[in-house]
């Protein structure tokens, strides 16, 4: 156990230097991309990593959990309740069960620029004095009774020069959600991952990607259970491939035939789901 208090280590033994090296490392894999934002929730809220990360294509989006204080007097939160209103629009919040059920939500916007001022505590005296970033805040209006009201800060390097294109850092952030679903389908809700007694961290790698790919398909399934965007899964790996003809899927209600409908019992999804013929391989789980 390292002894020295967390804000005297260098950055580099924090546990918060996890938020700075995994963008770092997204950066020559996305290359190709014309944009990438990286969204995060109130934990990755470093000032390290407003100085260090952004660059010309690579974007940082966080839900502000710090009230820093800014040039020229006052602090974040303050200023920005004092922004003046852009709008209002209702947003559907998803259920989170046991503490929360599906429910709408009126919000109210507000946005704008500031600039936030490095740390007084903080050991890294190179980074940059202040980081000018923009805030976009939503809070929700007349939540109902027993309901927890929605309030987000959101910090931002994109530039934002209307409503309109902050109700979209909005959407942006509030697509998390899925995120979040993704990690319960491979832990508590779903694969269990946590629970896995493999005794080395190369084979508990491996079955954290395994796990990872089998929760993107069942996310992917239930999403489009409606069949609402058209747009088909990624089948699973050849080793878990669903029986030819004839043959029976047991996590499908019916035979699995390599052409025609067929129906998930856990997910609700079904191959009339896609466009054209389902692929070859069909979900198994």
């Amino acid at each position: 156990m390292n002894p020295t208090p967390h804000r005297q280590r260098p950055l580099e033994e924090r546990e918060s230097f996890r938020w700075i090296d995994t963008a770092q490392r997204a950066k020559p894999v996305l290359r190709s991309a014309s944009m990438v934002t990286v969204v995060d929730d109130r934990e990755a809220d470093i000032y390290p990593k407003w100085a260090v990360l952004p660059e010309p294509g690579f974007y940082l989006l966080t839900r502000a959990m710090s009230d820093r204080l800014l040039r020229g007097g006052g602090t974040l939160f303050n200023v920005a309740a004092r922004l003046a209103v852009a709008g209002r629009r209702t947003i559907e919040l998803p259920a989170r069960p046991p503490t929360r059920a599906k429910r709408s939500a009126m919000l109210e916007l507000r946005f704008g620029e500031v600039e936030i001022c490095r740390p007084r505590d903080e050991l890294d005296r190179s980074l940059p004095k202040t980081v000018q970033l923009r805030l976009v805040e939503v809070h929700e209006v007349g939540p109902s009774e027993g309901a927890e009201p929605l309030h987000w800060r959101l910090l931002t390097t994109h530039d934002i020069a209307d409503a309109a294109e902050a109700w979209r850092i909005v959407g942006w952030y509030q697509a998390r959600w899925t995120i979040e679903q993704l990690f319960r389908v491979m832990k508590s809700q779903g694969l269990q991952l946590e629970d896995s007694q493999l005794g080395s961290a190369e084979r508990l790698v491996k079955l954290a990607a395994v796990a990872t790919k089998a929760a993107c398909v069942d996310i992917q399934l239930t999403q489009e259970r409606d069949g609402k965007h058209q747009m088909p899964a990624a089948g699973p790996t050849p080793t878990r491939a669903a029986p030819a003809d004839g043959g029976t899927c047991r996590a499908w209600s019916r035979p699995a035939p390599a052409h025609g409908p067929g129906r998930c019992r856990r997910t609700g999804a079904s191959w009339a789901n896609h466009r054209g013929p389902p692929p070859p391989q069909g979900p198994t789980g």
